[in-house]
C-alpha cells in the first residue's frame, strides 16, 4: 500500500480537514487545524506531502519521526498540528485495512464510554447560568466556560469582585447537579491567578484551565503547591518534550494535549500514559470538527487516566457547520445523557461525509482569533 495524495480542505467554522488517499482505494482522515491559522496548515501538508506521497501508509511510527526529525526544527504549533492531522489520517487508514477500531490496534478499550462536557457563556461570559441549566436539562453534569474577559497584570479589585460574584451565583442556581470547570485562558497573569484560585476555592471546581500562560509552567507549580484546585495544561503545548517540565514541576494535576496540535493520537497516547505514572489525569481538549473529536475518543479508549472529554457540537464559535454536518448520518457520535461512546467502526470509527465537507471547502472561511485591548490600549490576552 502507498500513499498517493493528501488533500486539504478549509470548512467553516473554523477547520481544515485532511483527506490521505492510498493505491489501495483506503482513504483516512485526520484534522490538521491551528485556529486561526488554516491557510498556514493546508500549505505545511503540501510541503510535507513532498515526504510522504509513495511511502506505506501503515508505517505510522516511522513517518512520525521522519516528519518530527527532518531538517533542523522540532516541534511548536505548526510543525505538530500538520503532524497531527497525518498521524490520525495514516491511524484510520491502517484501522479501516484491518477492519478494527483504531483502539484495538493499541491493546483494546478499557471503557466502552466518556464523560463529556461543552462551553457555554462565549469569549466574554455572559449567560452562564442559563447555558449551564439548558446543558443539564439535555443530560450533562459537567461545563466549562471562560471566567473573565481582559485582565491587567495587576487589576482592581472591583473586577475581582465582578468575576467571584457571577461564579458564586452559577454555584448557587446548579448546587451540586454540574461539576464547573473554570478556563482562565492564559489571560489571568500570576499576580491576580493567586488572588483568583484563593477566592475561587470554595465553589470546588474540577478544575482551572490555563491558570497563567503554558510558558510559565514554574509559575502554575507554585501556584499548584498554594490551592487544592486541580491546575490543568496542556492545548498550547506541542509535543511530549513540553510536557517533560510540567511532570516534573508538579504543575498540574490535569493535562489537556489537544491530538490536533500535539502530533496526532500516537503523541497523545504517549503524554497520557506517561502522566499516567505521576497520577495525572488527562481531559484530552477538543473545540474542534468531528476528526479530532473521533481521535480524542480512541485515545479516551485506550489511556486508563482519561475522565472527561471537551466537546464542541453547538458551542458559539460553530458558525456556519457544526460537527454532525460533516459526518453521515448515522455514522456520527452517540451522546446519551452528557456521555460519549466511543465509535465501534473501523478506523476512527466515523464516516466523513466526503460531499459535504468539498461543497463546504469551495466557500472555505477566514476564522482569526479576535484582537483585544485594555482600558489603556494595550494588547490584551484573548
Amino acid at each position: 500500500m502507498k500513499i498517493t495524495a493528501l488533500k486539504t480542505y478549509i470548512v467553516a467554522p473554523r477547520w481544515l480537514f485532511l483527506k490521505v488517499e492510498t493505491d489501495e482505494g483506503i482513504s483516512g482522515w485526520g484534522e490538521p487545524v491551528l485556529e486561526g491559522h488554516a491557510e498556514t496548515l493546508a500549505a505545511k501538508i503540501t510541503e510535507l506531502s513532498d515526504f510522504v506521497i509513495g511511502l506505506d501508509p501503515r508505517r505510522i511510527e516511522d513517518i512520525w519521526q521522519m516528519l518530527y526529525r527532518n531538517g533542523c526544527y522540532r516541534g511548536g504549533p505548526v510543525l505538530m498540528s500538520a503532524i497531527s492531522g497525518l498521524d490520525t489520517a495514516l491511524w484510520d487508514i491502517k484501522g479501516r485495512a484491518l477492519g478494527v477500531p483504531i483502539y484495538e490496534l493499541l491493546g483494546g478499550p478499557v471503557r466502552d464510554t466518556v464523560r463529556s462536557y461543552c462551553w457555554i457563556g462565549g469569549d466574554r461570559p455572559s449567560g452562564l447560568i442559563e447555558g449551564a441549566t439548558a446543558l443539564r436539562d439535555k443530560g450533562f453534569d459537567a461545563v466549562k466556560f471562560n471566567i473573565c474577559e481582559e485582565l491587567q497584570i495587576v487589576d482592581t479589585y472591583a473586577k475581582v469582585d465582578g468575576i467571584i460574584q457571577r461564579l458564586f451565583e452559577l454555584r448557587d442556581a446548579v448546587g451540586a447537579t454540574m461539576d464547573l470547570a473554570f478556563d482562565f485562558h492564559g489571560r489571568v497573569h500570576l499576580p491576580m491567578a493567586r488572588v483568583l484560585l484563593k477566592e475561587l476555592e470554595p465553589l470546588r471546581p474540577i478544575f482551572v484551565e490555563d491558570a497563567v500562560v503554558s510558558a510559565m509552567v514554574e509559575s502554575m507549580a507554585d501556584l499548584a503547591r498554594s490551592t487544592s484546585i486541580p491546575l490543568c495544561i496542556g492545548e498550547r503545548l506541542h509535543s511530549r518534550y513540553d510536557f517533560k517540565k510540567v511532570f516534573e514541576l508538579r504543575a498540574a494535576q490535569v493535562i489537556n494535549p489537544d491530538p490536533a496540535h500535539v502530533g496526532g493520537i500516537s503523541e497523545t497516547i504517549r503524554i497520557g500514559h506517561w502522566a499516567e505514572a505521576y497520577d495525572v489525569a488527562l481531559a484530552p481538549h477538543c473545540p474542534l470538527g468531528p476528526i479530532a473529536l473521533a481521535s480524542c475518543l480512541q485515545v479516551n479508549a485506550v489511556c486508563h487516566n482519561a475522565f472527561i472529554q471537551e466537546q464542541s457540537l453547538g458551542i458559539h464559535y460553530n458558525q456556519g457547520g457544526d460537527l454532525l454536518d460533516y459526518t453521515l448520518p448515522g455514522h456520527g457520535f452517540t451522546l446519551t445523557n452528557g456521555r460519549l461512546t466511543i465509535p465501534t467502526g473501523p478506523g476512527l470509527g466515523i464516516e466523513v461525509n466526503e460531499e459535504k465537507v468539498i461543497e463546504a471547502s469551495k466557500i472555505g472561511h477566514k476564522w482569526r482569533a479576535p484582537i483585544w485591548r485594555h482600558q489603556d490600549g494595550s494588547i490584551a490576552e484573548w
